[in-house]
């Protein structure tokens, strides 16, 4: 009697085989994300009714320097080449030079960027430290006057205008009381003495031990960073509130409860545990906001970061500025998105 022979054993698949596709699909979806960021901010330079070769010329100039700049410019070439030529350029690092300055674009925005990193930084540091114990507390005590005076606190922060706030901010902490620096990142007294190391202040002064410079940079940097802090605890109240209701109704917090566990317990290590990875999102949102978002801070506070850059360089027609500045900001969203998925493998088991 005859046996059918072995079937052979499937193949199991090794442990680079998920790795390579998450990697792969990681890689696809930014290089998507990038082409996509890199088609509208190209359509935006050419619908925009501005004459990039009367910028850089005048318009005081002869018709045949007008032509040799616009073909020196690329653009009598057909779109799809000139976005080629854009494309190319960008991944080269290369973002062209400045009408303003004369200066290359990526010069520029490598020297103002720290600012906004350092003001944006200390803000959505703020917005955590007070916004999720504000958001945890308020749905612990939903309906008491601690829950009402967070959504009173968060509508405040949306409804507000910013600008606003700043300015009364400097009128009665700067002006009346003397609490805080004026407007700018460091008096007159103390530009020019730290050497620029990492371009933000509080960082460079502190490795140079400059304390009494670090302090006056900190009494410029403490009101805008309060306020962009206040904009992003509203945001960061309100979702972790809305995060922690929906835990605490769940079935496992009442059962944490009947075995005899501490309310403290219930809450920060029950509850809380299981809405980091959601937080991590919404904070990461936050932080991209601020980023992109404190043009008018910058402008109040006359803080010389990429928000003020870009308004500058819109203003002045500049739009080599205007669209490294966009494409910048995009990348670092997309760098954001991609970090808060690593910290998603972190918090999160399942996501691995």
């Amino acid at each position: 009697m005859t046996t059918a022979p072995d079937t052979p054993p499937r193949a199991r698949r090794g442990p680079i085989a998920p790795w390579f596709t998450t990697t792969v699909g990681t890689l696809t979806s930014i290089a998507v994300t990038m082409l996509g960021l890199l088609f509208v901010t190209f359509f935006i330079g050419r619908v925009m009714p501005i004459d990039p070769v009367l910028a850089i010329v005048g318009e005081r100039a002869s018709q045949s320097t007008y032509d040799q700049v616009y073909r020196q410019l690329g653009l009598d070439q057909p779109l799809i080449v000139q976005f080629a030529y854009y494309i190319w350029d960008v991944v080269r690092g290369d973002f062209g030079v400045s009408t303003l300055n004369a200066r290359p674009v990526l010069e520029d925005i490598a020297r103002v960027f720290p600012a906004t990193l350092e003001l944006a930084t200390l803000g959505v540091i703020v917005g955590v430290v007070f916004g999720i114990p504000l958001g945890v507390a308020s749905a612990v005590k939903q309906g008491t006057w601690i829950d009402h005076l967070a959504r009173v606190v968060g509508l405040v922060g949306y409804s507000m205008p910013i600008f606003w706030l700043g300015m009364m901010g400097l009128l009665v902490f700067y002006g009346i009381l003397g609490w805080v620096g004026g407007p700018g990142r460091l008096g007159i007294f103390y530009q020019g003495i730290v050497p620029d190391r990492t371009g933000m202040i509080l960082v460079d002064s502190a490795l140079a031990g400059e304390w009494e410079i670090l302090g006056n940079a900190f009494s410029h940097i403490v009101l805008p960073a309060s306020l962009l802090g206040y904009f992003s605890m509203a945001y960061i109240s309100r979702m972790t509130r809305s995060f922690m209701l929906e835990q605490l109704s769940a079935e496992y917090v009442t059962t944490a409860r009947v075995k005899g566990l501490s309310e403290w317990a219930v809450v920060w290590g029950h509850a809380f545990r299981n809405i980091r990875v959601q937080l991590i999102t919404v904070i990461a949102l936050s932080y991209a906001n601020l980023l992109e978002g404190s043009v008018l801070t910058e402008i109040i506070f006359a803080w010389p970061g990429i928000g003020s850059y870009i308004t500058t360089a819109l203003l002045a027609a500049d739009m080599n500025a205007v669209l490294g500045g966009t494409v910048v900001i995009g990348l670092v969203f997309i760098c954001l998105n991609i970090f808060s998925d690593l910290l998603y493998r972190v918090f999160d088991p399942r996501a691995k």
